[in-house]
């Protein structure tokens, strides 16, 4: 069970992400030899997340043939909430961020595939959701053969804090 943040700001990210009825699950662990996050000043980047739900890939394969770029949406939202967990975690709230400063999305695609930006879309479109004005960020949506663990999408960050 996630736990429980004081919310800094009655119109914060906090508060948003509770009128919006989400709540966060705990940040995911490593698959590999990394840390999820690392802060360095203001900045904080985060680590490259896959649609993990309870410990288990939401999807696996490639879009649109295997995976449909409606569930790679859906993957990618996942990416983000676990990434705003990884944040929550490393800056102790999300209303210590400032801004979501940039996303990468990876999106593992079949010859052909070229709605990446539609697929990181809905990750996004949740940073603003969450964060107003300042969830608008840079992006680069891209085509790979391949993410780890046969993940449809996989999604780095970087959140400016206070």
């Amino acid at each position: 069970m996630p736990e429980q943040i004081t919310n800094k700001r009655p119109d914060g990210p906090e508060a948003r992400l509770a009128a919006l009825g989400i709540t966060l699950p705990d940040a995911p662990r490593p698959v590999a030899a990394y840390i999820p996050a690392v802060r360095t000043g203001n900045l904080v980047f985060v680590s490259g997340q896959i649609p993990m739900r309870d410990g288990r890939l939401i999807a696996q394969g490639r879009v649109p043939g295997e995976v449909s770029q409606e569930t790679a949406r859906d993957c990618a939202r996942q990416c983000a909430l676990n990434g705003l967990a990884v944040v929550r975690a490393a800056a102790g709230t999300l209303d210590a961020v400032k801004r979501v400063v940039r996303l990468g999305v990876f999106v593992a695609s079949e010859p052909g595939f070229h709605a990446q930006p539609q697929v990181a879309n809905a990750a996004s479109e949740l940073m603003e959701q969450v964060f107003g004005e300042t969830g608008r960020h840079a992006r680069a949506a891209v085509g790979s053969i391949d993410l780890p663990l046969g993940a449809p999408v996989e999604i780095e960050f970087l959140f400016e804090v206070e």
